[in-house]
């Protein structure tokens, strides 16, 4: 039965890498104009899915669907929160300008950010293949 759900999000994951890796490929030819391109285009795809997701938790008559997507909604909020307000403090030493103190926290988050990355892929591993194990023990 979720076999070809699974599919499809493995498929959607092996696109999404295949995208991240493409942005590496720009960065390392330096090629801004590009780079600031697929970043609006990323941010827009992130935005509209922060929109979904706000729209599941207001609306879902599911009540499991709705605390996971507030679950989402509520870790996006706080590692911004972080981002943004907190870290470069955390990271501002005498000999650093405020500028380079962001520059830091941007690529300090970008890190945590892909860590994070591969921890869902195997939290959605183990998640998918427990729904599967339970389907074949019937």
């Amino acid at each position: 039965m979720n076999q070809g759900i699974f599919t499809a999000k493995l498929q959607e994951l092996e696109r999404e890498y295949g995208r991240m890796g493409s942005l590496m490929e720009l960065w390392q030819q330096e090629e801004p104009e590009k780079l600031r391109g697929l970043l609006d285009t990323v941010t827009r795809e992130f935005q509209a899915n922060q929109h979904l997701l706000e729209k599941t938790v207001e609306g879902s008559r599911s009540p499991a669907i709705a605390a996971l997507a507030q679950a989402q909604l509520d870790y996006y909020r706080k590692a911004g929160d972080i981002l943004e307000a907190r870290l470069p403090g955390y990271l501002h030493s005498e000999d650093s300008t405020p500028g380079e103190d962001r520059q830091e926290a941007a690529a300090l988050y970008a890190e945590y950010a892909m860590d994070l990355a591969a921890q869902s892929i195997r939290y959605a591993m183990m998640a998918a293949l427990k729904a599967l194990e339970m389907q074949y023990s019937k």
